[in-house]
């Protein structure tokens, strides 16, 4: 037998959030709050948790994969009633159960592992985690007698007048015996509304006698659940301070951190600098030295180090070191850019490559294009790579020069150290180092 098994409550309905998705799916900080959940509770070192899901359970599936085992609650009947649907997998096979709600992402993994400690030092058989707070939050009252022994769990649309003052409230997180908890599960009394909870269990253990414990949480936003959108914007300021707090520790400067939105998922290194009102979003990486913003989106996207990006979106797209884009500019999913490329005013590119030192001008496009190193491509440039059914790649070698307002009509290839003349269409291959130039361009031998 283990000391610890987890279970996380997460079959609720979410009606609350108005939504198509599951609630424990709904995204913080770019990821889903049951994720932050699952990372406390795998601290604990406890094996995989026991994850309780109810009608909805192959969005949870296909999100989480096999990172936890599923219990699946055929009808919700309360919180007493999920956790029971753990005992065919659980019973016997712990000391400790540990209880806790899917939408409870701010919990601490510090926390968790004091409220063990606690619930082990004193051979409790139920420990709970509470908070002190001057706002009901909606949570149940923590009912202590005069030793200050805890004799019940009052749900807040029960409680009396008196009760309602109490300042100490119940946060939904238990330890609880795995010899005890089991038989005076299944038998918990039906609630009013036909449902079966957990909070009665303690009222259960009071009147037998056993030791209750108790852990009071110091950070109230901890244990802050999500019902509705409202709690899951104040849960995302939450999670996005404490990425942005970490960051500024490991070596990043924020110039205005409350204007900058950073996912949880994303790295930054050393000596980076962000400006205002910059959103770095998803599986981003951004090297050191570099320097983001104003005004940028970066999303799902690698940056070396040394870059530099002025007012631009960068999506899906990777940048080696030094590359500089912006400002206005827009670097689409695909797009590879070599050391030291410069991007320019209102240009953009697109499932292209291009080599090292190569710049795009202003007001340009490149989609479907392979430019080689050293390719000055003046303003105006545009590759014309779709004909309507399908898209046609341009190759532009090393050392070409492509003059302002060219259009090049892929599939078609510019060869080294070629150039075309201003306002050319070019449609047809330009050998190495010769010029187009006119409509249609043709090759000149001067």
């Amino acid at each position: 037998m283990r000391k610890l098994a987890v279970v996380v409550l997460a079959a609720g309905q979410s009606t609350r959030m108005r939504s198509k998705l599951v609630k424990v799916l709904h995204p913080i900080a770019g990821r889903p709050m049951i994720e932050y959940v699952l990372d406390a509770v795998e601290s604990l070192e406890a094996g995989k948790a026991y994850l309780v899901v109810g009608k909805d359970a192959e969005q949870v599936r296909s999100a989480l994969g096999d990172r936890v085992i599923y219990v699946e609650q055929g009808q919700q009947l309360g919180t007493g009633h999920a956790l029971l649907q753990a005992r065919p997998l659980l019973e016997g096979q712990a000391e400790t159960v540990l209880s806790i709600y899917g939408d409870n992402p701010l919990i601490a993994a510090s926390t968790l592992r004091r409220l063990v400690q606690v619930h082990e030092e004193t051979n409790a058989t139920v420990t709970l985690l509470t908070v002190l707070s001057e706002e009901s939050l909606g949570f149940g009252r923590i009912v202590r007698d005069s030793n200050r022994r805890i004799n019940a769990i009052v749900e807040e649309v029960m409680t009396s007048p008196e009760e309602r003052q109490i300042r100490e409230l119940n946060a939904g997180v238990y330890c609880l015996s795995d010899r005890w908890l089991w038989p005076h599960l299944a038998g918990l009394p039906l609630g009013p509304k036909g449902e079966y909870f957990l909070t009665d269990l303690v009222e259960a253990a009071s009147r037998e006698g056993e030791t209750i414990a108790s852990l009071a949480v110091e950070d109230i936003s901890e244990v802050l659940g999500i019902n509705n959108r409202v709690h899951l914007a104040q849960a995302e300021r939450v999670v996005r301070e404490r990425v942005r707090h970490e960051m500024m520790l490991s070596g990043v400067t924020l110039m205005d951190p409350a204007t900058i939105y950073v996912d949880s998922t994303v790295k930054i290194g050393p000596d980076t600098v962000i400006y205002p009102n910059c959103y770095i979003l998803g599986e981003t990486t951004i090297g050191s030295d570099c320097s983001i913003g104003p005004n940028c989106q970066i999303v799902d996207s690698e940056l070396g180090n040394g870059c530099r990006i002025v007012a631009s979106v960068v999506e899906e797209a990777t940048l080696a070191e030094a590359v500089h884009v912006g400002p206005f500019a827009h670097l689409r999913p695909g797009s590879r850019l070599a050391a030291g490329v410069h991007v320019g005013n209102f240009a953009e590119v697109k499932m292209s490559t291009l080599g090292p030192g190569t710049k795009v001008h202003h007001v340009s496009y490149l989609g479907d294009a392979k430019v080689g190193a050293d390719v000055n491509i003046g303003a105006g440039t545009v590759t014309c790579n779709f004909d309507g059914e399908r898209k046609h790649p341009t190759v532009i070698e090393d050392g070409a020069f492509i003059g302002s307002d060219t259009m090049l009509v892929a599939p078609v290839r510019v060869g080294r150290r070629a150039r075309t003349g201003a306002g050319s269409v070019v449609t047809r291959d330009i050998p190495e180092g010769k010029t187009a130039y006119g409509v249609p361009a043709r090759v000149r031998e001067k």
